[in-house]
């Protein structure tokens, strides 16, 4: 019997979701947005990084991981989820309690794919308006080389205000 351990397949790699973080902090900064939270995880829901930036609110953490969560337990991004749902606030309560209180259902929650199409995990931010930290996750989670659903940001994302 061998003593070696055996490492664990990983579904999305930390030199990933540090490009994920880097490249979405510096296009919040570009932007000169307000200061942002960004929370990577595996297909899992498991937290493979996070940071935020100086500045962030004591929620922001809660609020990037509950979009990150929200989208890979639902299967879609929170602004297809908030599209969805709008019409429905019982099931959205229901789902938040499901989630215990991991289900923030605004944009800011995408889905990272890989080659094939298939989720590999989420990335959530938090900070600026909803479709700005949507468009600083999208952004990043390309420039890493991996597909984000949705594949681009809400049209006007840069229009919109706190």
């Amino acid at each position: 019997m061998s003593e070696t351990l055996c490492p664990l397949q990983v579904s999305l790699s930390l030199s990933q979701a540090n490009t994920i973080i880097e490249t979405a902090l510096a296009t919040g900064r570009a932007h000169n947005m307000q200061p942002l939270a960004v929370a990577v995880l595996d297909v899992g829901a498991h937290l493979v990084a996070f940071q935020r930036e100086d500045g962030c609110g004591m929620l922001r953490f809660d609020i990037a991981r509950g979009k990150a969560a929200a989208a890979l337990g639902m299967g879609m991004s929170t602004r297809m989820i908030r599209d969805r749902l709008a019409a429905r606030p019982a099931f959205q309560s229901a789902l938040a309690a499901a989630a215990q209180g991991q289900f923030i259902p605004v944009p800011g929650g995408v889905l990272i794919l890989d080659a094939g199409g298939f989720a590999v995990g989420a990335v959530g931010i938090s900070g600026d308006t909803s479709d700005k930290d949507e468009f600083c996750a999208i952004t990043a989670i390309q420039a890493a080389g991996l597909k984000s659903e949705p594949e681009a940001a809400a049209p006007d994302w840069n229009q919109s205000q706190l």
